[in-house]
């Protein structure tokens, strides 16, 4: 009896806004060489990322079945989206149910026991990534994916595809990227490879259109409470605080400093108490009223209301771990996933667009709904949520313009405090 053709899918997936436009990219490659087998990429209209995320294992491995329909396979797939990895592993539950079903349709494309899961840095997932990017552009034209147009496969110069998975789907982060720099050090000076790079060409700032005035929002998040220095959970499932001397005093400064810029047109406020003082301080100096929106509020953070990070930690250890590894994990106690806010935010973001074209409103909120804004903005991955800094009473701009394309202008600004 032959040994079954060993064969390695890449696959990714992104949403354009988190639930946005969206698309997959899949490539079959030979680990033996690294030649690329087969490639996939589609534009799947509006959805989130780990939809999409699963769109492309199931167009990897339906690939992989086309390849070899009467061949025994053994498959490594390799993404760098860790909830699809571990739930397809069967270390973690699926609880959403958009995602049950195409869960159930990708075991059922190969044996199980054909199939194994390797989570990978997204850095190493480029070939796959630029597929499903160029689906997402094709989609933006009204199209669907071209293979005859593709530059996957030079730009990402057949991505390394390891003979044994290397790195762990579990550790620090920083030890990951030590390990994965250590591998393809290795690799490169073991089989150098010659490069050949593929940019989509830009428009010049200087030949761009006239767009107008985009939709321009400054994010102030609201002063200090009593457990701010405290660095304890506080979300909108808790008991509302209100600003302390602290944060009033914050807030007056920052009233202060809008008051000198004046560019200011508009007021909105999440509805909880220490956003609504803090932007009732900078309308009473504006002569502005203030607009409550409900979509601006923060997190829910369920049972973890009111704890700091250590004592979640001790209390609930398997489940931060969880919420700390996939934007799809809930706080303890019904608290709302990371993936639930960027879907509310981005409706709310989308609305206050349309309200304000051409205009400036000022936001008044929280740490998240201002992260996941500026995250949406960027294209960034969810998990880049941990990596931004968010001083109270801090001010962050994005501005919208009518090609839909966002820019941030400014982050975590916190020069009129000082």
């Amino acid at each position: 009896m032959s040994a079954p053709r060993r064969l390695v899918v890449e696959a990714d997936g992104g949403s354009r806004g988190n639930p946005g436009p969206a698309g997959y990219g899949a490539v079959v490659l030979d680990p033996a060489d690294a030649a690329t087998l087969a490639e996939a990429a589609e534009y799947i209209g509006v959805a989130t990322n780990n939809v999409a995320e699963y769109k492309g294992l199931i167009a990897g491995l339906k690939a992989v079945r086309e390849l070899f329909p009467d061949t025994d396979v053994q498959v490594r797939v390799r993404m760098d989206s860790k909830l699809v990895v571990e739930q397809m592993s069967g270390r973690w539950k699926i609880k959403h149910p958009d995602m049950k079903p195409l869960a159930a349709e990708a075991a059922s494309i190969l044996p199980a026991s054909s199939v194994t899961y390797e989570w990978i840095p997204r850095e190493q997932n480029k070939h796959a990534d630029r597929l499903a990017n160029e689906a997402m552009d094709a989609g933006r034209r009204g199209e669907q994916w071209d293979a005859a147009s593709s530059t996957a496969d030079m730009e990402t110069m057949r991505t390394l595809v390891l003979p044994e998975p290397q790195l762990p789907p579990s550790g620090p982060p920083g030890d990951a990227a030590a390990g994965a720099a250590k591998v393809r050090a290795a690799m490169a000076a073991a089989r150098p490879v010659a490069a050949a790079a593929s940019a989509t060409p830009q428009v010049g700032w200087g030949s761009a259109p006239d767009l107008g005035a985009p939709a321009t929002f400054i994010l102030l998040r609201h002063g200090e409470t009593a457990l701010t220095p405290e660095k304890r959970f506080s979300g909108s499932g808790g008991s509302d605080p209100v600003l302390s001397e602290a944060g009033r005093h914050q807030a007056a400064r920052a009233a202060e400093a809008f008051a000198a810029r004046g560019a200011v047109q508009e007021i909105v406020s999440s509805p909880l108490r220490r956003c609504r003082e803090t932007a009732e301080a900078v309308a009473a100096r504006l002569g502005l009223r203030v607009h409550i929106e409900e979509g601006l509020r923060e997190t829910d953070f369920g049972v973890w209301e009111g704890l700091t990070f250590g004592e979640v930690r001790e209390r609930y250890s398997s489940d931060l771990t969880a919420w700390l590894a996939s934007p799809d994990a809930a706080p303890t106690g019904g608290g709302e996933s990371f993936a639930e806010v960027a879907e509310r935010v981005s409706q709310t973001r989308d609305r206050l667009i349309a309200r304000h074209a051409g205009r400036t409103a000022l936001l008044v909120t929280h740490v998240t709904p201002i992260k996941t804004l500026v995250r949406l903005a960027l294209g960034a991955p969810p998990e880049s949520l941990f990596r931004m800094e968010l001083s109270p009473a801090s001010v962050s701009t994005v501005a919208y313009y009518a090609d839909g394309n966002p820019s941030l202008r400014l982050l975590n600004d916190t020069s009129h405090l000082r």
